[in-house]
């Protein structure tokens, strides 16, 4: 019997066996290895940043195909799906907008959609801001839906939940967050909120003795302040002179009413003329608030309106260089007048 050539059977299978079984656990360390890169491997993204829409049912094997299609990932499918796998998020993957910034790699971009993290973008209402202007910044905002376009003012404050209510001054300005399939209908009623929310909290802590009878007065002379002065230090000064105006029943005289009232004929200048021309908004031929806010007032411009400072100055003029100078008798105000305006200094 030849015992030495099956022995040296013996040793050739399991020579070959631990060939394979180096050869397979070679295989599977780089496999691991290479996929392991692939999960903390930024995806191509330019500099300025992508982002990827992933639409209601869409399948996982359709979220990576269009993926891969943006020239995100050039990873094999499997790759993708062995990790959505390995991080149970597979069945989880939430519909929507997602960034894709420099850097995310597929785990953190699969983590994203599992939990729903869309893409975020901003609108902001400015501070003075008049309606039109809240209207064409929201009409310009990226991926928001338009649906206030054609409706008239009544339509939308119906929409938003403020039938009967004139939409000048109610939206707070702020900056407001919004996600793709949003309406600026829907920024809209969260900014009239917060102004809702914000005017009854500051009149609920408003001085005994402003010359304001409801909360909506409040917001109109905060209007007027605001276009007066954006000066912070300024603003309880001016609230401070049209309170005292009117407890003594005095014209409030201010010009951003006037302008306000003269709507799409105001061309940049005003004249003498349009000072005598009456309108519901002209503060130089009625007593008194006007009948609505002139424009968005910021929250400290409403603190300034219900907290004013005190003193005797009834009057105040621009000195051209964004102060003002305040005078407690029209004589003195006319010398300011003729020396900052006039440049006429004596």
């Amino acid at each position: 019997m030849n015992r030495g050539g099956a022995t040296h059977g013996r040793v050739s299978w399991r020579l070959i066996l631990l060939v394979l079984l180096l050869a397979f656990v070679a295989a599977a360390t780089w496999f691991w290895r290479d996929f392991t890169r692939f999960g903390d491997t930024p995806l191509r993204v330019s500099a300025s940043g992508e982002s990827v829409e992933i639409g209601k049912g869409t399948s996982f094997k359709d979220i990576v195909h269009q993926l891969r299609a943006q020239g995100l990932s050039t990873a094999a499918p499997f790759y993708w799906r062995l990790l959505a796998e390995r991080m149970r998020v597979a069945g989880r993957l939430h519909a929507g907008e997602y960034a894709i910034a420099p850097g995310i790699t597929p785990q953190q971009l699969l983590t994203n959609m599992a939990q729903g993290r869309v893409l975020q973008r901003d609108v902001t209402i400015v501070d003075g801001w008049t309606f039109h202007d809240v209207l064409q910044a929201l009409n310009k905002a990226d991926k928001l839906q338009h649906d206030t376009v054609g409706m008239d003012d009544a339509t939308i404050m119906q929409k938003i939940g403020a039938p009967g209510q004139k939409p000048e001054g109610w939206f707070l300005p702020e900056t407001y967050a919004y996600v793709k399939g949003d309406s600026d209908l829907d920024v809209l009623r969260r900014a009239h909120a917060a102004m809702t929310k914000t005017l009854d909290a500051l009149w609920a802590q408003r001085d005994p003795g402003v010359p304001l009878a409801a909360p909506y007065d409040a917001l109109i002379l905060a209007s007027i302040v605001e276009k007066e002065t954006g000066r912070a230090d300024e603003r309880p000064q001016v609230a401070g002179v049209f309170t005292r105006r009117l407890q003594k029943n005095m014209l409030l005289q201010t010009d951003p009413t006037v302008i306000y009232g003269m709507g799409a004929s105001y061309a940049g200048t005003i004249h003498k003329s349009d000072l005598t021309t009456d309108t519901p908004y002209n503060t130089y031929t009625r007593l008194g608030l006007p009948p609505t806010p002139i424009a968005m007032p910021g929250k400290p411009a409403i603190e300034a309106a219900l907290h004013p400072a005190s003193g005797t100055a009834l009057y105040f003029v621009a000195k051209g260089n964004g102060t003002h100078i305040f005078a407690d008798t029209l004589e003195e105000q006319n010398r300011n007048v003729a020396c900052y305006q006039l440049k006429h200094c004596q």
